[in-house]
């Protein structure tokens, strides 16, 4: 009995082990690939025709101000008042009635100054894997400069540099781990499930939306 335990130990062991180098592996592999296309300062972003700003929730817990999702919408806007972008993509879940992370943006933004006919709705950025290749194959952008936080940021430049996509990111101001812990941590299983996808063990490439709606949230609004 006592041999199968240290026989079980090892096993658990070893397989932890494993999770960690996996972990490590992908870690690297995201920090490589965004290796010097992440800017923090606005006169040093290359300008760009399109920029790819990444959906989130507007609001979190208790109906508190997201704060990722205001940097975002403070950067993007910066980004177009530069003179960087000629437009802009927003993209998230807007899959659901009451819920529209993309018309969301899009309001932010032209309160922000962004003129509305420059702002171009994605309903079907369910995911950031789906909002990369969309931007690529649905709204003809496979070198347009992303916009979110810079951990996320670096992991949008990843799948795209893995498509072979000329990516870069300006980076948002980020939200310190104490303030919003849960988002730091799910980001590095993030990094994992992004490694699985440009691997091909996630077939879903966030091309399944109906015709209609493809062609509907290409049109600027």
């Amino acid at each position: 009995m006592q041999e199968w335990m240290r026989k079980i130990g090892r096993l658990a062991l070893l397989a932890a082990a494993a999770v960690v180098l996996v972990w490590i592996g992908c870690e690297l592999a995201v920090e490589a690939a965004a290796w010097g296309r992440c800017y923090d300062r606005l006169d040093q972003v290359p300008a760009r025709e399109t920029a790819l700003v990444l959906g989130t929730s507007k609001y979190v817990a208790a109906g508190r101000p997201n704060l990722h999702y205001q940097y975002r919408m403070d950067a993007a806007a910066a980004l177009y008042k530069a003179g960087k972008v000629k437009r802009l993509i927003v993209s998230g879940n807007g899959s659901e009635a009451y819920y529209n992370e993309p018309r969301m943006m899009r309001d932010d933004l032209v309160a922000r100054g962004v003129p509305i006919e420059r702002i171009i709705m994605d309903a079907a950025g369910l995911r950031t894997f789906d909002s990369v290749v969309r931007a690529a194959e649905v709204f003809h952008s496979p070198a347009c400069i992303v916009v979110s936080q810079p951990s996320h940021n670096k992991r949008a430049i990843f799948i795209a540099r893995t498509r072979g996509e000329d990516m870069i990111g300006w980076n948002a101001r980020p939200v310190g781990f104490w303030i919003d812990p849960r988002t730091a941590i799910r980001e590095r299983l993030a990094r994992v499930l992004a490694v699985l996808d440009v691997t091909g063990l996630n077939q879903d490439l966030g091309l399944s939306s109906p015709a209609k709606t493809l062609s509907s949230a290409a049109e600027p609004r």
